[in-house]
């Protein structure tokens, strides 16, 4: 479904991609993990068009997909929720989700309400609420919910998890098991690397922008250099 091969970005002159190569299959969820600075959060603004590469190629859905229009590649099916959430704050729930759907019909949107209120029932009770007044569990549930309301074949997750509780944070990434089993493919950049691995089916370790490692999900949660470097084992 996506393909990234050797790809190299930046931001003006500073470059924080090196040749970085990597996929996700349909159906499943794939981890990038890595410290702060690693890359991260530049490797998925640069799949969503928000940064455009100085070389290598990016593929989705069988059509090359680097350096083309944020909104184009949302109307194809990939669709990123940003670190922080970026919610229209003075806005209901509702008109948030709304404001989701703006590449469906009538007719699709009402089905992905639908959908969004059965996988977070709370966005249901307090539709009418103003997002500014939600708490950072909410507001994470809502963010992925407006992102749903797009009908993604791939959605893209960075830190998902960031500021919430423990008990939050494994309802959120529960939700994201969820959202996979409805077969929607999932790239997350998650800062618990041990749940983030759990929970993959398949992972990326990047180190100073280069992928270092990868494999499956558990399998490199067991790997010595992970576990020292970002489990503290």
């Amino acid at each position: 479904m996506l393909t990234l091969e050797n790809v190299t970005a930046g931001y003006h002159r500073l470059q924080i991609l090196h040749e970085i190569s990597l996929e996700v299959n349909a159906g499943e969820i794939v981890s990038i993990v890595g410290a702060n600075g690693a890359g991260k959060t530049t490797t998925l603004n640069t799949i969503a068009g928000l940064v455009k590469p100085s070389s290598g190629t990016i593929t989705f859905a069988g059509q090359a997909a680097a350096g083309r229009r944020p909104s184009d590649l949302v109307r194809e099916g990939l669709v990123l929720v940003p670190e922080g959430r970026a919610l229209f704050g003075s806005l209901t729930v509702e008109e948030n989700l709304q404001m989701g759907g703006w590449t469906q019909d009538r007719a699709a949107t009402v089905a992905s309400l639908a959908e969004v209120f059965e996988l977070f029932p709370i966005l249901y009770d307090r539709r009418t609420q103003v997002a500014e007044t939600f708490s950072g569990g909410q507001q994470q549930m809502l963010a992925i919910g407006r992102a749903l309301m797009a009908r993604p074949k791939l959605l893209m997750l960075d830190e998902p998890s960031t500021g919430l509780s423990p008990k939050l944070t494994w309802a959120v990434l529960d939700a994201v098991k969820r959202i996979r089993d409805t077969g929607v493919a999932v790239l997350l950049v998650e800062q618990n690397a041990s749940q983030a691995l759990a929970m993959a089916d398949r992972a990326y370790v990047l180190e100073s922008g280069s992928v270092v490692l990868e494999g499956r999900g558990p399998a490199l949660a067991q790997d010595d250099r992970v576990r020292s470097a970002y489990l503290g084992m």
